[in-house]
């Protein structure tokens, strides 16, 4: 499997963009359906998502570059050929967040409501986006003798340079499903959660998992000899414990309030 979907003379349509495309209307279309249950419209959802799409798209690809900054430093135009592939996910992550912070403030909405709402959307665009990378043959780990408990279309996809690879794509997309999955569970018993608290999972989960997996892949973005994405799915570890300690003992506000 190549990683261009459809071609119509000079223009390429990439798996990538389509895989990032299903993940972002999956998502806009359940948080639209989330908004109202915490007296949040659904506008301001597609509102928020016209701003943050591209804005984070843009961040993804400076994040990625700076990291990677050898690679273009002698070759500048390279920069903005976002379609060659170079964009990560931490880039995203912190420029929506930073878009999400001043649109909330901007409409006057609780900033940890819109978050509980987006928040499961991200992590489901997430899972969808990695099969990108598949598309791609990237965001793989070291070689392994085989992969014969997979499908044969993964498998065969995963065989690169000559030997077959771990497929570290698919283990964060499967664990940001089961995330997911428990999120749409523990929603069903707002009575236990508190204002927050979906986020703080979120920051919890997604934090493990990127902790654990990237260390199996071999082409993290490094800075100084460390991987960049371990220090920060560390960083969302502790954030999200610390919120969860703390308004757990100071705060009364319940996920829904009525």
């Amino acid at each position: 499997m190549g990683p261009i979907a459809i071609q119509l003379g000079p223009l390429e349509i990439r798996w990538y963009a389509i895989c990032i495309l299903i993940g972002l209307i999956l998502g806009v279309y359940l948080a639209s359906k989330e908004a109202p249950r915490k007296k949040i419209s659904s506008d301001d959802i597609l509102d928020f998502i016209l701003w943050a799409f591209p804005i984070s798209i843009i961040g993804a690809r400076i994040y990625y570059v700076v990291f990677s900054w050898d690679q273009y430093k002698d070759n500048l135009l390279d920069v903005i050929a976002i379609w060659n592939g170079g964009i990560a996910i931490y880039g995203g992550l912190i420029t929506g967040a930073l878009v999400l912070y001043f649109f909330t403030r901007y409409r006057f909405i609780e900033t940890l409501d819109f978050l509980d709402v987006v928040a499961p959307s991200v992590m489901l665009a997430q899972a969808i986006g990695r099969w990108g990378n598949f598309f791609n043959q990237e965001a793989y780990g070291a070689e392994v003798a085989n992969l014969d408990y997979l499908p044969s279309f993964i498998r065969d996809q995963m065989f690169i340079d000559g030997a077959y690879r771990q497929p570290t794509f698919l283990f964060e997309s499967v664990w940001n499903i089961l995330g997911f999955a428990l999120i749409c569970v523990l929603r069903r018993r707002p009575k236990f959660l508190k204002q927050g608290e979906i986020t703080t999972f979120y920051l919890i989960w997604y934090g493990c998992g990127r902790l654990l997996i990237e260390g199996m892949r071999t082409d993290s973005l490094m800075f100084f000899g460390i991987r960049v994405s371990q220090w920060l799915s560390g960083l969302l570890i502790l954030v999200g414990i610390s919120m969860v300690l703390v308004r757990r003992r100071k705060s009364t506000v319940p996920y829904y309030q009525s």
